[in-house]
């Protein structure tokens, strides 16, 4: 599967889809016990799932839907990356001394998430450890790919940024070239750490130069390589 990368491999993509099973390294016992623990609630879409600096008492896998992860200030909002269906969120909140969640996760479609008490989460951590090593993968994962996000954060140029982006959707949420775009133009410069005018202006200069096609909130990538060369090349 396509995604951006930079020379050493590093992902810039706002995408987290690293769907490497977990659960199926619990034991009957053990799966029993995390069901026994968890519910699974519906979200509508712009629905708040949970809040920075909340108590962190549950670890959230996402059934269905796609959601945004991300950090608020005042004006402004991070977005750390977005997450697709099949992932656990809220992993940074499990050990020891973190009490407190430290991003706020918002639902972009309507979405179904299992929310797993922490200290079942935290008790099968301890006494499996395949699927202990199983959970330090997804969080290294994470870690590394919010790596990349920043590197093209900080070090790419405006069309750099926004091909990034374009190209990860493409590839990661909806794997196909033509896509509706759930997104507003405003969560398109918070990924991009642009804002909302030059993201506009950005996608009209994608548009005149044959790059995309754009009609409402369809989307269509028209010359993927000049998009990965453009995000290559920043």
């Amino acid at each position: 599967m396509n995604q951006t990368t930079d020379i050493k491999g590093v992902s810039h993509c706002s995408v987290f889809d690293f769907k490497q099973s977990w659960y199926e390294l619990l034991t009957e016992d053990e799966k029993l016990l995390m069901d026994e623990h968890s519910v699974s609630i519906n979200f509508k879409k712009g629905e708040t799932v949970c809040k920075l600096g909340a108590f962190a008492s549950q670890i959230y896998f996402l059934e269905e839907g796609l959601v945004k992860i991300y950090l608020e200030e005042r004006n402004k909002n991070l977005i750390l990356t977005l997450s697709t269906k099949n992932n656990l969120l809220g992993l940074s909140s499990i050990f020891d001394g973190s009490s407190k969640l430290p991003y706020t996760v918002t639902t972009y479609t309507d979405s179904r998430i299992r929310m797993i008490d922490i200290n079942i989460f935290r008790q099968l951590l301890k006494q499996n450890s395949n699927f202990a090593f199983r959970i330090i993968n997804l969080l290294n994962e994470s870690t590394t790919q919010i790596y990349g996000r920043f590197f093209s954060l900080t070090q790419k140029q405006l069309h750099g940024r926004l091909a990034d982006i374009l190209l990860c959707l493409s590839n990661r949420i909806f794997k196909s070239k033509s896509f509706e775009l759930p997104l507003s133009r405003a969560d398109l410069g918070d990924l991009t750490g642009m804002s909302t005018e030059s993201v506009i202006r950005m996608m009209k200069e994608f548009k005149d130069d044959g790059l995309i096609g754009m009609h409402c909130k369809n989307i269509e990538l028209l010359d993927v390589s000049r998009l990965e060369r453009i995000s290559e090349f920043g």
